[in-house]
């Protein structure tokens, strides 16, 4: 029976000390080179604090919008519908966020919709959208800020995010970042 014990103890004993211990110490210690020190990356605007890491809602004509959220930009509920691409419900609610996109953008033809603006994200809280999203919308903010449509091509092409070394990622544009750069106009 000691043959048994007592190395089960030693190792519960050392794996609670490396998961509990070591692993967070070293999560933490590698999240402090991150911006933000692991904190996010807190933006504050007319006295607001904003997270341009964390997804927002932002709906009205004049800004970009953002990416649907299953979760309703809750960051402690992070998470996606889990309804599949065939689920009625499901293709109701798609449905009526093309139907909603093109009453506010009505010189978009359905086809040109990046899917990134009628689906949610996997986990609710996607800050970005890919630069023909947000060259989709051009129009409409242009038209409700009366500027010109360059002006707002000009914030896209600053805002827009390269991929890590030309290679791993897709070019993205932060929504936070480019409605900010709106309400410099």
């Amino acid at each position: 029976m000691k043959t048994n014990i007592f190395p089960a103890i030693k190792l519960t004993i050392v794996t609670l000390v490396f998961f509990f211990v070591v692993y967070p110490a070293v999560v933490w210690a590698i999240a402090q080179l991150a911006p933000g020190n692991g904190q996010g990356e807190a933006v504050t605007a007319h006295g607001k604090k904003y997270y341009a890491n964390i997804g927002q809602k932002f709906t009205e004509d004049r800004y970009f919008n953002s990416r649907p959220s299953a979760v309703e930009y809750n960051a402690a509920g992070s998470g996606g519908s889990n309804k599949g691409p065939s689920n009625p419900e499901y293709l109701t609610l798609v449905q009526a966020r093309i139907d909603t996109f093109l009453v506010h953008n009505p010189g978009v033809d359905k086809k040109d919709i990046p899917v990134e603006l009628v689906t949610a994200s996997g986990s609710g809280l996607d800050p970005d959208i890919s630069p023909k999203a947000a060259w989709v919308q051009v129009k409409r903010i242009a038209a409700v800020r009366k500027v010109s449509e360059d002006q707002i091509k000009q914030i896209i092409d600053s805002n827009t995010e390269k991929p890590l070394i030309g290679l791993f990622g897709p070019e993205k544009v932060n929504v936070l970042s480019l409605n900010l750069a709106l309400e410099k106009l």
